[in-house]
């Protein structure tokens, strides 16, 4: 039951999650903000709720050659293949830098073994100003590590497990949407420990220049992300709230307040922006106004009512 408020009253939009707690439930999805500071002349990151960094692994990679992101007619494809600049390099180059907001920090990880998730993970341990793990086990675009260990109930189980066994942080798998049953893996995660989850990762996709004949990016298919995706992200963000009893942090299509709510509405207790930071880098604090408005015009005291208000009432 909402609790009716006076049209004055200040908005809650504060959440917490495993211990941390957010000043509103919006966060900027890895890959698509940096690590944080190259955003931070266009955008207040002290408004936004989280940032989670760029996937960091445990040596610097280059990712795949160029041509490697692609427009498509509601979205993007991209095939980026976690270009990062290191573990090691993130906790002595970025950490300090993000040390100085007010906006939580998330490192998302990721290994082509589950030895290297852990290795990154111990060494993350010793980031001060960091909050929170996201594990990377549902990147399409490489070959060895991510969506492997995401696709398979029993693996997202020995890789989520070790990782919390050595994580002094929560830690928050993010999910594919390429695979069978996804509540399947979910409660893998649920099973192996995890405080969270977030959900969901790119779609597989591909675009061919029909001019040259081929496959325009040069890792042949990418990941598609942005509005196209969004109706299949809500739908495994409402399944999976109805059998898992961790909180969930919607992405997938997010591009103003009212894809927001929808998420919130099925069952999510955060959002993250993606593909709509590179349409508007200032998309996020708008959302995070945008809920706040929703909020006072409906008489609602606090976003945390709004979670799962789709979902079918008990019967």
């Amino acid at each position: 039951m909402m609790v009716r408020v006076a049209q004055n009253k200040k908005i809650d939009l504060a959440i917490e999650i495993a211990g941390v707690k957010f000043e509103n439930p919006v966060m900027v999805a890895s890959g698509t903000f940096g690590y944080g500071k190259e955003y931070a002349d266009l955008v207040d990151l002290n408004q936004i709720g989280a940032v989670i960094s760029k996937t960091l692994t445990i040596v610097p990679r280059d990712g795949h050659p160029p041509l490697r992101t692609f427009e498509t007619p509601s979205g993007m494809l991209n095939a980026i293949g976690l270009h990062n600049i290191g573990v090691d390099n993130f906790i002595s180059e970025k950490m300090k830098f993000l040390r100085t907001k007010k906006t939580k920090v998330i490192a998302n990880i990721a290994g082509s073994t589950i030895e290297e998730y852990v290795q990154v993970a111990e060494k993350l341990n010793s980031a001060e100003g960091l909050h929170m793990l996201e594990i990377n086990i549902s990147s399409p675009n490489v070959k060895k590590g991510c969506m492997e260990f995401g696709s398979r109930a029993d693996l997202t189980y020995e890789c989520v497990k070790a990782i919390k066994e050595v994580s002094r942080y929560p830690v928050m798998p993010k999910l594919s949407p390429n695979v069978t049953d996804i509540v399947e893996i979910a409660l893998a995660c649920q099973e192996a420990g995890a405080d969270c989850i977030s959900l969901i990762n790119t779609l597989v996709g591909m675009a061919i220049d029909w001019k040259k004949k081929k496959p325009v990016l040069s890792n042949i298919t990418g990941g598609l992300s942005g509005p196209a995706i969004k109706p299949v992200a809500l739908a495994m963000v409402w399944k999976v709230f109805q059998k898992v009893k961790l909180p969930l942090i919607g992405v997938g299509g997010i591009m103003n307040t009212t894809d927001a709510l929808e998420f919130f509405m099925a069952g999510a207790t955060a959002i993250q922006v993606g593909t709509a930071n590179y349409v508007d880098p200032q998309t996020s604090v708008k959302i995070v106004e945008g809920l706040k408005k929703y909020c006072q015009e409906n008489k609602i005291s606090s976003i945390k009512e709004l979670i799962g208000m789709a979902q079918p009432s008990p019967t």
